[in-house]
């Protein structure tokens, strides 16, 4: 049966949304970001407050946050085909749009949230009345938090008592509560439990960790945190099913959009560029050298955008999606880091100059293959679903 030649065309409201995205980054943040430090990690408060209601004038506030609560209630796909748009800026990586697109909290906190727990947290935070974290890496490891979680919490009385430690959490230096995952059975490797934890708590500090990117992340530490039973999120010892499939699986679709919007914008800067730049005579663009970088990156770059794809449709359409997600996580991650560095070599001394976001698009894509997964891990998960037919169990198990 013939395909139709209309089988691959974005539905005209998302081709259109997507427009008025990019038209949006490129009119209002980029020419912005050229006032800014190279190194900023927010915008001015008048222009975040002007561009934050004209964000809402166009009903993309908070663009995956349900209707109900305050969002634009976007799926998966949708939110992956717009978010390749947000982030092509200089710090669009890790801040898109400098939060004019909202900062929402961790979609777990309104899907297993009690209604005590929305009307506290969740729904201040959509209004960007309060900032959000979710804290699951610690100094044993990250990569495998079934085994690598030591932060206890023991019951006592109404409360919970928390003691241990994260790092590497990112956003929690501007945040005043999240979502902390620690261990409530220590004779199970699953035995994880979810807490909403406030700044203020007593017992609960924090430090900024210093690192190549300059949104910096931050080390936790909890001794003797008093938490409310009431802060529970979801069921005691039902933390891991929030942890491995709904906050880290899930997370990695957008994730991996945003390398992909990266890479997109410094292969455009690339092109541009070697059209432009002349050497003995003719432009770089008639170079073969230049011209296979280019190409290479084109090619990795379209084969990366499927991935996403296949990945967030997988996912909205109810399936198994883990395996794809791991595979554009880790596909996305490297293209990034490969496409960046030809451009900064198409630049010359220009891609390593601050002028140009190349330089800090490198620093921070070197992040991408550890944040979310490493890619060996990735790769290890991918392997699972290769030879247990498809169910992700272990190999041997």
């Amino acid at each position: 049966m013939p395909v139709s030649p209309d089988a691959y065309v974005l539905p005209e409201p998302l081709r259109m949304l997507k427009q008025t995205v990019r038209d949006y980054i490129q009119n209002e943040i980029v020419p912005l970001e050229r006032e800014l430090d190279p190194e900023a990690i927010a915008i001015p408060k008048e222009h975040y407050e002007r561009l934050s209601r004209k964000v809402k004038g166009m009903g993309l506030w908070c663009p995956t946050v349900p209707q109900h609560l305050g969002g634009a209630g976007l799926n998966c796909f949708w939110e992956a085909v717009i978010h390749e748009e947000m982030v092509q800026h200089r710090a669009g990586l890790y801040l898109p749009g400098y939060g004019t697109f909202g900062y929402p909290p961790p979609p777990v906190s309104w899907e297993y949230g009690t209604p005590e727990q929305i009307e506290q947290f969740v729904k201040p935070t959509i209004e960007g009345q309060r900032h959000a974290f979710f804290a699951i890496t610690e100094p044993s490891g990250g990569s495998d938090p079934a085994r690598a979680i030591r932060t206890t919490a023991r019951r006592d009385g109404d409360d919970w008592v928390l003691n241990g430690s994260k790092i590497f959490i990112s956003g929690a230096l501007q945040a005043d509560w999240g979502l902390v995952f620690a261990r409530t059975d220590p004779q199970s490797r699953r035995g994880i439990s979810c807490f909403i934890v406030e700044k203020g708590m007593p017992g609960f500090t924090w430090q900024p960790v210093p690192v190549i990117r300059p949104y910096y992340p931050a080390q936790l530490f909890f001794e003797d945190v008093r938490v409310p039973h009431r802060y529970l999120l979801g069921e005691v010892n039902k933390g891991w099913d929030i942890l491995a499939n709904r906050l880290l699986a899930r997370g990695r679709i957008p994730y991996s959009a945003a390398n992909l919007g990266v890479a997109v914008a410094a292969q455009r800067m690339a092109v541009d560029y070697a059209q432009k730049r002349e050497t003995f005579g003719a432009p770089l663009a008639t170079r073969q050298a230049i011209q296979w970088m280019l190409v290479d990156s084109e090619m990795e770059i379209r084969a990366c955008r499927w991935l996403v794809w296949e990945a967030a449709w997988k996912y909205d359409s109810g399936e198994d999606f883990r395996m794809e997600a791991a595979m554009a996580k880790v596909f996305s991650s490297e293209v990034l880091m490969r496409v960046v560095d030809r451009a900064v070599q198409v630049h010359g001394g220009y891609g390593v100059s601050k002028w140009l976001p190349l330089e800090r698009w490198y620093r921070e894509a070197r992040v991408r293959r550890i944040g979310e997964g490493p890619s060996e891990v990735m790769r290890m998960v991918i392997a699972r679903y290769l030879f247990s037919g498809g169910q992700g169990a272990p190999v041997g198990a």
